[in-house]
């Protein structure tokens, strides 16, 4: 089920209706029966794999939380009898218990994952590597179809297990509220990845009814139809007109589809992330920001501060982190002081840790090279850019006129411009073709597709074009303005009748110019495939 599908907007609006009814104590409970219809809507087959992440989860951490009291009360028992070197022995024993536990609750749940989204990439691979032998006979290779939002609530879920392990907080005691946690439906189809303790004080409060909370709230959702149904919507067939026939399609042409492609990845995933947060907003429900105007980023590096934050957070935090710190890394470290110099001692750690995350970030993303290629050339850009630190200081000292807010412009633009390149590998979704179109841009200038017409041979009349530039125009606004806050907030504290009636234009803006009717299926989010 679809956030524009008929059923889901006519059952989120019954929802609202019956949670600000019944009593409080019992509002969580309906969240869970709804985000369990929700996903069984999907297909009933998908809650067997939701439902073992949940209860391998609950049954798991809640094992670890006693193993972790257990040892407190045993080294607390015997606090005047062991000595300091003994309860440092036991307490280290004991961990390596609690992480056998977690490594197997993870190795369980991520290898769901591995077999379901990456079996037949694997054997499609091995097969490959065997046919170069010669061989004639094939594995076979598994054909799954991926639960929805498997890669989403798979992450938030063993983040949370992750934490209880750490001890930053103690595990969820009650079933059916852990579920909720897990299976939270305006969550499931692309994210945000939240933690527990930012979403569950929300979640299960059965918060009551604020006008201003929920008009904000509303206004928050329409705003998200409004990016998904009259932008992205509407510029899809273009796109997918432009990456059907490369042949055809050169040089300006690949240009203009990065560029349609920038807009509608952004419009169509940031449309998702509006309508999640803007349910949880009426729900009394918040639920973490997942961006913060990523095309105002100077550099990749920014870029990805400020675009899908909480999945880069959850890698820093749960991969980048560990992975840096483990013992081989740090073994590595040693080795290369000693044998290949200091300075690549210090950044040789590093360098292996960032391209670990973006492979492991490239394959997130989908089971296909074209992703794992992708990952890395993120990687090996932002290790170059952070090398090139210095220089970058030297060169702004040097020149005052690159400290000027005509020069951030031109960053925000080149950066912009070279993730929409980046983005060509998601778009053709092969690697020799993409490089291919990518350089037909400098080789093939068919300039005049600009002035002689052909852009309207791309499936969207004029009509299309104006509402096009007229929402890219009124984001790059809301974006400038919002820099000071929330607009919505500061409309509604400075006249609520004013606020009503941006929430009646932004509910006729989405009716009027959603992209609708013969040739407009509303696609499915991009994201809801990972």
């Amino acid at each position: 089920m679809l956030f524009t599908d008929s059923l889901f907007i006519f059952g989120l609006i019954l929802l609202f209706f019956v949670y600000f009814l019944i009593p409080q104590k019992y509002r969580w409970m309906l969240l869970l029966a709804a985000s369990i219809a929700f996903y069984a809507y999907s297909g009933w087959a998908n809650l067997l794999f939701i439902g073992a992440t949940a209860v391998s989860t609950f049954f798991v951490t809640k094992h670890i939380e006693n193993m972790a009291d257990a040892a407190k009360e045993a080294v607390s028992a015997h606090k005047s009898e062991w000595s300091r070197d003994e309860k440092k022995a036991f307490k280290e024993q004991e961990k390596k218990k609690r992480r056998r536990w977690l490594t197997l609750l993870l190795v369980f749940n991520f290898g769901m994952l591995a077999v379901i989204k990456y079996g037949a990439f694997t054997m499609n691979n091995v097969n490959s590597i065997i046919g170069w032998f010669g061989t004639r006979g094939t594995l076979p290779v598994p054909n799954f179809l991926l639960p929805m939002g498997i890669s989403f609530y798979l992450f938030q879920t063993m983040g949370y297990a992750i934490d209880v392990y750490r001890e930053k907080y103690a595990c969820e005691k009650n079933f059916a509220k852990l579920a909720l946690f897990v299976s939270f439906f305006p969550q499931l189809i692309q994210g945000p990845i939240s933690r527990y303790d930012d979403l569950a004080k929300g979640l299960y409060a059965g918060n009551g009814f604020d006008a201003e909370r929920v008009q904000l709230g509303v206004q928050r959702i329409l705003w998200g139809y409004f990016k998904k149904v009259a932008l992205a919507d509407r510029i899809l067939p273009a796109v997918t007109l432009l990456i059907s026939d490369p042949d055809k399609y050169q040089g300006m042409y690949a240009l203009l589809g990065m560029l349609y492609y920038t807009l509608q990845l952004y419009a169509d995933f940031t449309g998702g992330i509006d309508i999640t947060i803007g349910i949880g907003q009426v729900l009394g429900i918040p639920i973490t920001e997942n961006f913060q105007r990523p095309f105002f980023s100077k550099n990749i590096t920014e870029y990805w501060r400020r675009w899908h934050i909480t999945l880069g957070t959850w890698f820093k935090d749960y991969l980048f982190y560990p992975v840096s710190v483990a013992q081989p890394m740090l073994k590595l470290s040693k080795w290369s002081r000693e044998k290949l110099g200091k300075n690549v001692g210090k950044y040789l750690p590093v360098y292996v840790s960032t391209v670990a995350v973006w492979f492991v970030t490239g394959l997130w993303h989908g089971a296909a090279w074209n992703f794992i290629v992708w990952g890395l050339m993120n990687a090996v850009i932002i290790l170059i850019s952070e090398r090139c630190t210095g220089l970058y200081g030297k060169f702004h000292k040097k020149y005052a006129w690159s400290n000027t807010h005509a020069y951030d412009g031109f960053q925000a633009i080149r950066t912009t411009l070279m993730m929409g390149c980046l983005r060509m590998f998601d778009c053709y979704r092969d690697v020799p073709l993409t490089f291919r179109m990518f350089g037909t841009m400098f080789t093939k200038w068919n300039v005049h597709v600009f002035w002689d017409g052909s852009l309207m041979q791309l499936k969207l009349t004029a009509a299309d074009y104006g509402v096009l530039i007229a929402g890219t125009l009124i984001l790059f606004t809301a974006s400038m303005l919002g820099r000071k806050g929330s607009v919505r907030k500061r409309i509604w504290a400075k006249s609520r009748v004013l606020s009503c009636c941006l929430t009646v234009l932004l509910l006729l803006t989405v009716l009027i110019f959603g992209a609708y009717g013969i040739g407009y299926d509303s696609s499915q989010f991009i994201y809801n495939q990972f």
